[in-house]
């Protein structure tokens, strides 16, 4: 069963059944089955012992505890306890006060949140967190759905990390490049310069950025986030109260009527100086010789920096939050451990969904359904100005059915470069970007991708809620980078691959302004 096409019916079952039932932890769990299943050919006993070893694996990697996994986990019920104690202590009701007076528009509010994730460049987690726990009282205020906010997370998080050399993306990808040059002799370009020539070939990169600023300054939702945001500008509430919102406290905690702005910046330039002091020092301590700025992002124990920036973050939110006690007459210090047990709660869900996707993204990598769409790729003997659009899609097609796009750029960058070399290798370097847009892409679709996950529990978004809203904008952006790719291809032209992008832009948000334009008439008029 490994390496072949029945590797792909798992994820497929899961990703199918989560868009029909939108019941995310069922979906996962039936795809988690149905891959041991596999792997054990039917045998129950096999079964049980292969599900036990993938749950065991999350915890336990090769007779070690897996620090990586406890740490994010760990890092979500910090984030939680934060959130709750600077609720608690007014910081999100005074900031939202304070920027209402800042950010005069829904359009602000949105441009705001964009501006955030594209200066929070680090790392992918740590973005998607972090700019949810800041924009979200302003574009609360201003009557942004969640949705909208969870897709604007998620569209400034992975793009960008991927085109920054000093994130943990970048160093982790230069690493593969070099591996690929190495590999076909090509000496006369350094793997740090040939990710840096990648910068403007990875299409949806800016196909996606254009999209979330044309989306957020103009005012053309379409599809189901249209929805959203009209239910939310209407009632003033920015999720569906009905279904499970992650990282939102469901109890009723008092909130002082004293708060300050700084009473939530404070935790939150904690969270990010601690964070990114501890990623310096670890990848310091983890470089043998000199260390350059690639060494240090490239070295650095990016999980363990959490835990340490969260643990600052929260002492911080702590002391912010006995100081109010003292002053408030509705808070009292014997609520402080009430706010952290309600703040761990409210991230359960969003635990145990990662929890889910991580286990059946172990037991796909079983099955070989990476290597299997991979060979998929290599085998697609077509012209070779086709090879960008063709890698592109692949690499799409790879990360939504793994839920992955690191896993996606292992294999298939390797591959990418065997491929082209033995065709045109002029196209190496554009059939490498278009494998790191590709994986993006299928990334921002899959909903057992753990970015999506933490985007919607960034927002406080319901997860099948973020996934539905923003599967149309991705897959347009893709087919845009597609076309793009097809005509950088032909043309063997990067400038004319973005050019393409830029009228197929302007054609489409055109059309879509004025066919809201048309709706609102038809409706006035039938009234």
């Amino acid at each position: 069963m490994e390496h072949s096409i029945l590797s792909i019916l798992p994820p497929i079952l899961a990703i199918v059944m989560v868009i029909l039932t939108k019941r995310v932890l069922l979906s996962l769990g039936t795809g988690v089955v149905a891959s041991a299943l596999l792997l054990a050919k039917g045998q129950p006993i096999e079964t049980l012992a292969i599900l036990w070893e993938a749950i065991k694996g999350i915890v336990i990697d090769d007779g070690s505890l897996n620090t990586w996994n406890l740490y994010i986990v760990l890092f979500l019920f910090l984030l939680g306890a934060i959130t709750s104690l600077i609720n608690m202590a007014g910081g999100s009701r005074a900031f939202g006060e304070w920027a209402m007076t800042k950010v005069k528009s829904r359009a602000g509010a949105q441009l705001l949140a964009v501006a955030l994730g594209i200066i929070i460049f680090i790392d992918d987690y740590f973005n998607a967190l972090a700019v949810g726990q800041v924009a979200r009282p302003i574009t609360d205020r201003h009557r942004v759905s969640r949705a909208k906010l969870a897709y604007i997370i998620d569209s400034t998080s992975a793009p960008i990390c991927v085109i920054s050399p000093i994130s943990s993306w970048g160093a982790y990808i230069i690493g593969i490049v070099g591996l690929v040059l190495i590999n076909h002799g090509l000496t006369d370009i350094s793997p740090f310069t040939a990710f840096m020539e990648m910068i403007p070939m990875n299409l949806y990169v800016w196909t996606t950025l254009a999209f979330v600023i044309i989306i957020s300054f103009r005012k053309v939702d379409f599809g189901s986030m249209k929805k959203h945001e009209d239910r939310t500008i209407e009632t003033g509430v920015p999720y569906d109260p009905n279904k499970v919102i992650p990282g939102e406290v469901k109890e009723n905690l008092p909130v002082s009527e004293s708060g300050t702005v700084g009473d939530l910046l404070w935790p939150i330039v904690a969270l990010f100086v601690g964070t990114i002091g501890a990623i310096i020092i670890s990848g310091v301590n983890a470089t043998k010789g000199k260390a350059t700025i690639m060494d240090i992002f490239g070295n650095a124990d990016v999980a363990l920096s959490l835990i340490i920036g969260g643990f600052i973050a929260l002492a911080v939110a702590a002391s912010l939050f006995l100081v109010q006690a003292k002053k408030s007459k509705l808070l009292k210090g014997t609520l402080f451990f009430k706010g952290l047990k309600v703040g761990v709660q409210s991230m359960l869900p969003a635990v145990l969904i990662l929890l889910f996707a991580w286990t059946i993204i172990t037991l796909i990598d079983q099955l070989g359904t990476g290597i299997y769409l991979g060979n998929v790729v290599e085998q697609s003997n077509l012209n070779p100005a086709f090879l960008p659009v063709i890698l592109f899609l692949g690499a799409a097609g790879m990360a939504f059915a793994t839920g992955t796009s690191w896993g996606s750029f292992g294999i298939l960058l390797p591959i990418a470069g065997q491929i082209i070399s033995a065709t045109d290798i002029s196209l190496l370097l554009p059939g490498l970007a278009a494998v790191l847009a590709g994986a993006v892409m299928g990334d921002h679709c899959s909903p057992i991708s753990d970015t999506t996950i933490l985007s919607s529990t960034g927002a406080g978004c319901n997860h099948m809620d973020h996934v539905m809203t923003q599967l149309p904008y991705a897959l347009m952006a893709g087919l845009f980078s597609a076309i793009g790719y097809l005509i950088m291809g032909i043309t063997s032209s990067v400038i004319f691959g973005l050019l393409t992008i830029a009228l197929l832009l302007i054609l489409f948000f055109t059309w879509l302004e004025l066919r809201n334009k048309a709706v609102v008439k038809n409706q006035e008029e039938f009234r």
